[in-house]
């Protein structure tokens, strides 16, 4: 507390802005690399993809003409503006790598922030001569050095496709990560919780894709004000390689410039580890009589959030599998392309193979996020009052870990229901290929449970191992990579349904592989000390 003392001045508030802004970029050396990787390389390896789908002007131009008539199709990836390789690029990953940079600047941005207050190392680190908004400002920067880095990478990566084009499509992707990165700091100010701090920006994030996607499914060109009301919409009218549209980055700076002065006012008229919107004391309500039942009032939001998310997402994909099997038609090298992320069955069961296999990969991402809620838990120092009492730490573990395990069963089951009730058909087919991905998302479950027991310090290296599953799933198929790298990943191993036929082996071998993976982390967790 001892740095909120000091008078004010600019220089005074900003006292230790560069020690933590290297100790940060330092703890995040593994996570924000693996997400600018997955990021660039989506985007990067766009190019040559069209290229082998669309090679012609005649291919390209029949493009266009199906996406101004494919309303469903304009609502996941948005409208063309143009029929170059640049163009095309922008319009099938512009959206798409934009929400990933917002997703990366918001976890890096909290983790800093409210995080650390959180946790009590603020308080720590706020007792020397560090400024009141020398954290702010370090979180900020280390997104400012994550989106730049991405930015540079995108600029000169597809500088030969156009370079204004390219340093348009950079700045776009970083702008609106800094948009989010700059929201994040605002709820960070407002709420006493992280976990509630990275689910109410995520929220905004989700309703931004929708508001985008409810415009772009009225209108083929960008034009709808719906499309306006989002800073994704703002990323696609910037038009990258398409007559840029320049002016569209002054409401991106804009945005960022009056959302972080929102967050910097906020952070200097708050108590440290106080909040504008604070948890409200209690008496609680319901029964907390157990660790499992703590575990579930502590995940419920989160698991209904990614729940009503993987419906409302199955519906979606559902509802365009016949428009993209339209737009596929008869090119042999989008079907090629379909066939690697969905197995080699009939164009339409492959199409909901491969959108099936993208929910797993993302569940993998809600299982990583609620595993590590016990190392949130111990770090804070809040597992220690319910370990005190009549609670062993397999119990405290177990409660958290059902919630993990089975909302990432759930969130998949309720995937396949809105998979299904968007193609109309084939129910049960469709619900067995969704649970034929939970035994690859334990898998990482798995690895998560395993770093939290054994080596507690390095837990957030799960994020690592689920971006690089990402990247694989997500870029392997494209590029056509060797099948070594791709069974890399637990995904790649697993049948691909539906369409494909069923085999039992990878499935038994890989949820025995969860078992061994979370057993060993719990017999780690039982035998070290806690940490905090």
């Amino acid at each position: 507390m001892t740095a909120f003392a000091v008078r004010p001045g600019s220089s005074r508030q900003l006292a230790g802005t560069g020690t933590l802004l290297r100790f940060a970029l330092r703890r995040d050396r593994l996570m924000i690399p693996v997400w600018i990787a997955v990021n660039a390389l989506m985007v990067l390896s766009m190019p040559n993809t069209l290229e082998g789908l669309y090679g012609t002007p005649a291919e390209r131009a029949d493009l266009i003409r199906q996406m101004e008539a494919n309303s469903s199709l304009r609502a996941m990836v948005g409208p063309v503006f143009g029929d170059s390789l640049g163009a095309l690029t922008a319009w099938r990953a512009g959206v798409y790598a934009g929400a990933l940079a917002a997703v990366t600047s918001l976890l890096v941005v909290v983790r800093h922030t409210r995080d650390e207050e959180e946790s009590g190392r603020q308080e720590l680190v706020a007792s020397g001569m560090v400024g009141r908004r020398a954290s702010l400002t370090a979180a900020l920067l280390a997104a400012v050095v994550a989106n730049g880095v991405l930015a540079l990478l995108l600029t000169v990566g597809l500088a030969g496709q156009g370079a204004a084009g390219a340093l348009a499509l950079g700045l776009g992707i970083a702008g609106v990560g800094m948009v989010f990165a700059t929201m994040a700091a605002i709820v960070a100010q407002l709420t006493e919780s992280a976990r509630l701090a990275r689910g109410l920006t995520a929220a905004v994030l989700g309703a931004a894709f929708v508001l985008r996607a409810a415009g772009d499914s009225a209108t083929d060109d960008g034009s709808s004000v719906l499309t306006w009301l989002s800073p994704l919409g703002w990323l696609e009218n910037l038009r990258p390689y398409a007559d840029e549209r320049w002016w569209v980055l002054a409401l991106l700076a804009g945005a960022v410039l009056l959302q972080g002065a929102v967050a910097y006012g906020l952070a200097g008229r708050r108590d440290l580890g106080m909040s504008f919107l604070p948890t409200r004391p209690g008496p609680a309500t319901g029964r907390l009589g157990s660790a499992g039942a703590l575990a579930w009032r502590l995940q419920r939001g989160s698991v209904l959030g990614w729940s009503i998310g993987f419906l409302l997402a199955g519906g979606v994909y559902g509802g365009m599998t016949e428009g993209a099997a339209d737009l596929v038609g008869d090119n042999e090298n989008a079907r090629r392309i379909f066939e690697r992320m969905g197995g080699r069955s009939g164009l339409t069961d492959a199409f909901l193979a491969s959108m099936v296999g993208m929910l797993g990969l993302v569940a993998a991402l809600y299982i990583v996020a609620s595993v590590l809620r016990l190392h949130g838990e111990e770090t804070s120092g809040r597992a220690e009052p319910v370990l005190a009492n009549a609670v062993g730490r397999l119990r405290w573990a177990a409660g958290h870990l059902v919630i993990a395990f089975g909302g990432s069963a759930l969130i998949m089951l309720l995937a396949g229901l809105g998979l299904a009730a968007g193609y109309g058909k084939e129910t049960g087919p469709i619900l067995g290929a969704c649970l034929v991905q939970l035994p690859a998302v334990w898998v990482i479950g798995g690895v998560a449970v395993l770093l939290h027991g054994v080596l507690p310090r390095g837990a957030m290296a799960a994020w690592v191992a689920a971006g690089a599953v990402l990247l694989i799933g997500w870029v392997g198929p494209a590029l056509d990579v060797p099948q070594a790298v791709l069974d890399l990943s637990p995904f790649g191993h697993l049948p691909k349904l539906p369409g494909g036929s069923m085999e039992w082996g990878p499935v038994v071998v890989l949820t025995a592989l969860a078992v061994v993976l979370v057993a060993a982390g719990l017999a780690g967790l039982r035998r070290r000390d806690m940490t905090t």
